[in-house]
């Protein structure tokens, strides 16, 4: 167990960035199309093709799931990653040849365009080639830190990062990946302890506990006090489930998913944020009950609060 999205199987993880612009991208490739949903729950969102995941639409599976920094000049990460697909065939297929395939690729993308890199792209961000990169060199060695969509974020008014957990129910894996960019903050205000560590395995964000005698206190290290416009930060990622879940099924997971960042950072789920999660199926192991699948989504949210500050925790310690 590597205790990252990979080890639900069937999926790869690509990243990419560009160390002068401050930004990157992260590319979620399952191995075949998967069935996927989308739950988005802050007030300032950026996505591509969510509507096309919503109940009573035509599509249920997607070829790549593609997560960005640079706000709206992001989405154009998943053009790139669609015209890869595409090259290679990869993709729904609406007729048979010379008619292309049209590949699923939905996307979500966070603000990091005030972290101090260049931002002067003119009329080519680097978006779209970033998205190749990430796809191109999509593996199954799974990083954290300052790394893919993660690599310009901030949290609070800490580096934020890409993180990744993973949990075993039995013979189902639940994991997540999650780019954390929240208005927010993790650590539990006049601390340096985690708002996630009850939930925290094997240190895996440094084991600090609060003190025994903590009470809360206002929040000085959240970015609303120089916030002022909506999308201007978001917290999205992907859970991924080994189990054989419906749409309808993986939309409840989703929604579950999204407790995680509540469980992680406070406040979340604002005006500002645009948190967006995606779920998937990759596997085959049965899902035989509706407690069954709340006991999935309740892992799903565990696995994001964890990825999310294992994110934080590693760009800071790499910093």
């Amino acid at each position: 167990m590597t205790n990252s999205i990979i080890d639900v199987g069937g999926l790869k993880i690509g990243n990419a960035y560009d160390e002068k612009v401050k930004t990157g991208v992260t590319v979620i490739l399952p191995d075949q199309p998967a069935t996927c949903a989308v739950d988005v729950r802050g007030g300032g969102p950026g996505t591509r093709e969510t509507d096309t995941l919503q109940d009573g639409g035509l599509i249920e599976k997607v070829h790549a799931i593609v997560l960005s920094g640079g706000s709206v000049y992001g989405l154009a990460a998943a053009d790139g990653v669609a015209s890869w697909l595409g090259a290679r065939g990869i993709g729904y297929a609406p007729g048979p040849a010379p008619i292309p395939v049209s590949p699923i690729v939905p996307s979500a993308i966070l603000f990091d365009n005030v972290n101090g890199g260049d931002k002067n792209w003119g009329e080519t961000p680097p978006f779209r080639a970033l998205g190749i990169e990430a796809v191109a060199t999509a593996g199954t060695l799974m990083r954290s830190g300052a790394e893919g969509a993660g690599y310009g974020a901030t949290a609070g008014i800490y580096p934020g990062g890409l993180g990744s957990a993973s949990e075993r129910m039995g013979d189902i894996t639940v994991g997540a990946i999650i780019a954390a960019n929240p208005v927010g903050s993790p650590y539990m205000p006049g601390t340096q302890c985690f708002w996630a560590w009850p939930f925290e395995r094997e240190q895996e964000f440094g084991g600090r506990k609060p003190p025994t005698d903590y009470a809360y206190q206002d929040p000085t290290d959240t970015k609303l006090a120089f916030l002022k416009e909506a999308g201007q930060s978001t917290v999205i990622g992907a859970v991924a489930v080994s189990a054989a879940l419906t749409q309808k099924q993986l939309k409840r997971v989703a929604i579950m998913a999204q407790d995680g960042i509540a469980l992680a950072v406070q406040p979340s789920h604002t005006p500002l944020d645009g948190d967006s999660i995606f779920a998937i199926s990759t596997g085959s192991a049965p899902c035989e009950s509706p407690l069954q699948l709340a006991e999935i989504g309740a892992a799903a949210a565990r696995c994001v609060a964890r990825a999310l500050s294992r994110g934080v925790y590693e760009a800071r310690i790499k910093a």
